[in-house]
C-alpha cells in the first residue's frame, strides 16, 4: 500500500486532498498556512484534518523505516524468500509485522534455542506430527552428554514446540482477542505502604477490579501512576483455561502421547511466553489509549486557555499576594512595560493595610491604572477584599488571575533576559499583570505543561504530548494573530515559517532600525527568505501602516486581488474596509482564476469586513462569595459563584474562591448523560454551583452545577 492509500484507509479524506496537502508539507508549508491560505489545493481541509495526514505520514514512514530494517537482516541471515518478502512489503500494521518476524528474529539464548544446540528439534518435529507412539523409545535416540534422561529430551522438544507456538500469528491474535475483550485490571495494596499519608489519594484503588476495555482513561493512569509509586501492584487476568483451550483446539488433532507432549507445551508457551508479553502489550496499549484520551482534554484545555479572553491594552497594577513576605505590586503601561513595583505588608505579622491601602490610592492615580489584577494564590481572598476597600477617584476594575505556572516564567530565561535587574517576585507580579491583559501572550512563555490545566499530564508519554501541545499553541497564536512591532520572542516563535532563530533576528531588526512600517519591510530580516515570508506574513500584524492590509490577515499574495475590487469598486482600500453594503454586492466568480477559488475570496471578504477581528471575548469582572475563606465554611445545599479551572474527562473542577477547587463530577453537570464534558462548560466558564458533600480530613468538595452564568 502506497502512503495516500495508507492515509485515504485511515482517514476517508478525498484523495486529491490527501496528495496536495502532502505535496505542500513536503514543501516545508506549516498546517496553519496551508489551512487558511491553501484551501482550493487542499479542498478546504482543517487544521485538524490536516493534522491528521500529517499523523498518519509519520506512522506511514515509521512502518516501512521497520520493513526495510526487517527485510535487511533476514538478507542478512539468508533467509528470506519471495513469500516472506511479499508478506511484509504488504503489511499496513506494526503489530503484524512484528508478528511476521518474530519467528526469524535473532533471538538472546533461550531454553528453545539451547535445546536445538542440544539437538532436539527433530524430536520437536515428530513430536508436533502427532503420529509418533512410544516417545520414551524414540526420546531416548536423543540423549546425550548433555541431554542425560529421556524426560529432558522431552522436557526440551517441549521447549522448542513452545517457541513455535509463541510465534504463531494466529495463536497471538486469538489471546490479543480474549485479552481486548475480557480482561480485568486488578490491583492489590502494598501492606508495608498502605499506611504513608501519601497513600491516602489512592485508596481507592488498594483493592479494585475491573474490566480493562471499561476502565476510564483517568483511572487507569491513576492505577498506574499508584504502581509507580509503589502502593499497589497491578496484574492484567483473563480465564486462562479459557484461553488454553482455545490454542489446543487449534493445534491438537490426536489422542496420543504426543497430544499429551503438546498440552505441556502449549501450558507452557501460555504461561512463559505468550500471556507475560500480550499482557503486557495490551496494557501498554491501554495506556496508550489513556494517554492520548488525557492529551486531547490538556490540548483543549490548553487551547481554551489560551485563548481566555483579553482585557487589552490598558494601564495594569498587578499584585503578587503573600502573608509574611508581604505583597508585590508592580505598574505596567498598556504595552505591558514595567513602570514601579514595590511591596506591601497589609497583612500579618506586620498588618499594615492602612500603609498598603494609601500606596495602592496613589499608584492608581499615579500611573493612571485601569484594573488590577492580583494572583489567586496565597492571600489571595485577603488582598481582594482589601483593594475592594479602596476608594479611588476613578472606576477600577479588580480581578482575581490564575498564576498558575508565574513561578516557572519568573525564574526562567526568558524572564531573566526580558527583566535582568529584577528579582523572582518582580517578575512574577509582571507576569500575573500581563495575563490579564492578554493571556495568549504572556502564557506562551511558560512550558504548558506547568499551567496546571490537564489531567495526569506528567504520566503520558511526554514526547507526543509536547507535540500536541506545541501543536495548539501554534494553531492559537496564527488563529489571532501578532502584532509584529510588540511581539515577544516566545510569541514570534510560534508564527507560521518563523520559529525560535527568525523570532531573534525580528527582534534584531527591530531593535536596530525601529519598528516595522509594512509588510515588505521584513523581507529585510536576516534569513528570512521567501519561504518564511510567505508562510509568516499573513499571521504578522502591522497597527496604524499605511496600507490597511497590513493589520490583517489577508496575504500578501493576495493584494492584488483586493486592488482590482479597489479599481471596479471605485472605493479605496480603507473605504472598503468595515464597508458591508459595498463588499456584499461584489461579484466574486470575476476574481477566481486558476489558483485562487471562491474559499480565499470569501476569506477575504470576511477579513476586509472586520479586518484583524480579535476573536476573544473581553474579560469580565468576577466576585466570589466573601463570606466563604476556606473549606470549613462551607455547608451542604449552599449555592456558590465559581469559575471552571481545569476539566477533565471525568468531570470539571471550579474555583470557589478557597484553596481546594470543588469537582462537578460528569454525572452532576447535567440532568441528561454527557458524553463529552466540553460540551457542557468552558474553561474560565464563571458558574454557579452547589455544595454536594465535604470531607475535610481529604480536602475533596463535591458540587452540582446549577445552572451557567455568560462568561
Amino acid at each position: 500500500m502506497q502512503l495516500i492509500q495508507f492515509i485515504q484507509s485511515k482517514t476517508s479524506l478525498p484523495v486529491k486532498g490527501i496528495e496536495n496537502t502532502i505535496q505542500l508539507i513536503n514543501e516545508d508549508c506549516t498546517i496553519p498556512f496551508i489551512s487558511r491560505y491553501r484551501k482550493e489545493r487542499t479542498g478546504n481541509l482543517d487544521e485538524v484534518q490536516i493534522g491528521d495526514i500529517v499523523e498518519y505520514k509519520t506512522q506511514f514512514e515509521e512502518l516501512e523505516k521497520r520493513k526495510k530494517s526487517i527485510l535487511k537482516s533476514l538478507v542478512e541471515q539468508v533467509i528470506l524468500t519471495e513469500e516472506l518478502k511479499q508478506k511484509i512489503l504488504i503489511t499496513n500494521d506494526l503489530t503484524t509485522l512484528e508478528d511476521i518476524y518474530l519467528p526469524y528474529k535473532k533471538k538472546r539464548k533461550t531454553k528453545a534455542e539451547t535445546a536445538r544446540k542440544n539437538g532436539l528439534e527433530p524430536l520437536a518435529k515428530i513430536i508436533m506430527s502427532q503420529r509418533a507412539n512410544d516417545l520414551e523409545h524414540i526420546a531416548a535416540k536423543y540423549m546425550n552428554d548433555e541431554v542425560i534422561s529421556v524426560e529432558k529430551a522431552l522436557e526440551g522438544a517441549r521447549f522448542i514446540i513452545a517457541e513455535w507456538i509463541n510465534e504463531r500469528t494466529d495463536i497471538r491474535n486469538n489471546i490479543r482477542y480474549q485479552l481486548e475483550r475480557f480482561a480485568t485490571i486488578n490491583t492489590k495494596v502494598v501492606k508495608a505502604k498502605q499506611e504513608e499519608e501519601k497513600s491516602q489519594k489512592y485508596r481507592d484503588y488498594f483493592n479494585w477490579s475491573e474490566s480493562l476495555n471499561r476502565c476510564p482513561s483517568h483511572r487507569l493512569l491513576a492505577i498506574l501512576r499508584a504502581e509507580k509509586e509503589g502502593f499497589i501492584r497491578v496484574k492484567i487476568e483473563i480465564d486462562h483455561d479459557r484461553a488454553t483451550s482455545k490454542m489446543e483446539d487449534r493445534i491438537i488433532r490426536s489422542n496420543n502421547e504426543c497430544a499429551t507432549q503438546i498440552e505441556m507445551a502449549i501450558q507452557d508457551a501460555y504461561k512463559r511466553l505468550l500471556f507475560p508479553s500480550l499482557s503486557n502489550e495490551t496494557l501498554h496499549l491501554a495506556k496508550g489509549k489513556a494517554d492520548d484520551s488525557a492529551i486531547l482534554v490538556f490540548a483543549k484545555n490548553l487551547k481554551q486557555l489560551l485563548l481566555g479572553a483579553p482585557l487589552g491594552e490598558k494601564n495594569v497594577l498587578a499584585i503578587d499576594p503573600g502573608f509574611r513576605t508581604g505583597c508585590k505590586v508592580v505598574c505596567l503601561n498598556a504595552q505591558g512595560g514595567l513602570e514601579y513595583n514595590e511591596t506591601i505588608y497589609p497583612h500579618a505579622p506586620q498588618n499594615d493595610s492602612i500603609g498598603a491601602i494609601r500606596k495602592i490610592n496613589s499608584l492608581v492615580d499615579a500611573y493612571k491604572i485601569e484594573a488590577i489584577a492580583i494572583g489567586n494564590g496565597t492571600a489571595s481572598r485577603e488582598t481582594e477584599r482589601l483593594i475592594k476597600k479602596i476608594r479611588f477617584n476613578h472606576d477600577v476594575e479588580v480581578f482575581v488571575v490564575s498564576e498558575a505556572g508565574a513561578s516557572i516564567y519568573s525564574a526562567s530565561k526568558i524572564a531573566r533576559d526580558e527583566f535582568p535587574n529584577y528579582d523572582v517576585t518582580v517578575r512574577g507580579a509582571i507576569s500575573i499583570g500581563r495575563r490579564l491583559a492578554d493571556p495568549l501572550a504572556e502564557l506562551v512563555k511558560i512550558d504548558a505543561k506547568s499551567i496546571g490545566v490537564g489531567q495526569y499530564q506528567h504520566d503520558v508519554d511526554q514526547s507526543k504530548l509536547q507535540r500536541s501541545l506545541d501543536s495548539v499553541v501554534e494553531s492559537c497564536v496564527n488563529l489571532i494573530g501578532v502584532n509584529i512591532n510588540t511581539a515577544s520572542r516566545s510569541l514570534l516563535s510560534y508564527v507560521s515559517g518563523i520559529g525560535s532563530k527568525l523570532a531573534d533576528n525580528i527582534i534584531t531588526f527591530r531593535n536596530e532600525n525601529g519598528a516595522f512600517t509594512n509588510r515588505n519591510e521584513i523581507k529585510k530580516v536576516a534569513r528570512l527568505g521567501a519561504k518564511a515570508f510567505e508562510q509568516g506574513a499573513g499571521f504578522l500584524r502591522i497597527k496604524s501602516a499605511k496600507n490597511p492590509l497590513d493589520d490583517s490577515a489577508v496575504h500578501p499574495e493576495s493584494y492584488a486581488i483586493v486592488n482590482e475590487m479597489v479599481k471596479d469598486t471605485g472605493v479605496k482600500v480603507i473605504d472598503l474596509i468595515g464597508n458591508g453594503a459595498v463588499l456584499q454586492k461584489i461579484d466574486l466568480q470575476k476574481y477566481i482564476t486558476n489558483t485562487v477559488g471562491l474559499p480565499t475570496l470569501q476569506d477575504i471578504i470576511k477579513e476586509l469586513e472586520k479586518p484583524g477581528l480579535d476573536p476573544r471575548k473581553k474579560a469580565k469582572v468576577f466576585t466570589f462569595n466573601q463570606n466563604i475563606k476556606t473549606i470549613n465554611d462551607l455547608r451542604e445545599e449552599q449555592l456558590l459563584p465559581g469559575i471552571i479551572n481545569n476539566i477533565t474527562n471525568f468531570g470539571c473542577f471550579v474555583d470557589i474562591g478557597i484553596k481546594e477547587s470543588g469537582l462537578v463530577h460528569v454525572s452532576n453537570l447535567s440532568d441528561k448523560f454527557v458524553s463529552d464534558v466540553n460540551e457542557i462548560v468552558n474553561l474560565h466558564q464563571q458558574v454557579i454551583v452547589k455544595v454536594l458533600s465535604i470531607d475535610i480530613p481529604r480536602k475533596r468538595i463535591q458540587l452540582k452545577l446549577h445552572n451557567k452564568k455568560q462568561g
